[in-house]
């Protein structure tokens, strides 16, 4: 059973929830974050990161000045440093297992980030994470790796790879 289970797909299919719904009844520590969008009266104006021990910090926003940009977002590389990258690490010290969500455009900015989830793969814990579905060549990488497990989510098959992560995660 390969130790890195990545999630993939098109906006909107539901990755995010289904790490959420898979490890809200898990038995052993895990610890990362997921993100969440930024929404005021139903638009969308950023991103925020999510720690499973309860810590946030705004990853993008449309009101942030920064030269690293994704569409009309500006990117905190620093609050990704400080509180996801931060996560990922206590997570590899203190946890069954490391959750990332997500690697993307945004979060392949900081290299800090890239080194964490380099680590993080190779560290022989199980990781589950969301991975950008697009080409990108880090990205590329490290669906390539021969512990990773990618799966494509889709609206038609959410069902079945839920109940596939919860299988896998029973022997976390």
């Amino acid at each position: 059973m390969k130790r890195v289970y990545l999630l993939t797909g098109r906006p909107g299919t539901g990755k995010t929830s289904l790490i959420k719904q898979a490890i809200a009844a898990l038995e052993g520590r895990a610890g990362g974050f997921y993100t969440e969008e930024i929404r005021s009266q139903g638009t969308r104006l950023g991103f925020k990161l999510v720690t499973l021990d309860g810590q946030e910090a705004v990853l993008a926003h449309v009101d942030i000045r920064s030269r690293y940009r994704v569409g009309k977002y500006g990117v905190d590389i620093g609050s990704l440093d400080r509180v996801g990258v931060s996560a990922l690490y206590r997570a590899a010290r203190q946890s069954d297992l490391i959750v990332v969500d997500e690697i993307g455009k945004m979060e392949l900015f900081s290299a800090d980030f890239r080194e964490a989830v380099r680590q993080a793969i190779g560290s022989g814990k199980k990781v589950l994470g969301t991975i950008m579905f697009n080409p990108h060549p880090w990205a590329d990488d490290i669906k390539r790796q021969p512990q990773v497990n990618l799966v494509e989510v889709t609206r038609a098959n959410h069902s079945r790879v839920l109940a596939d992560l919860r299988e896998w995660l029973r022997a976390v």
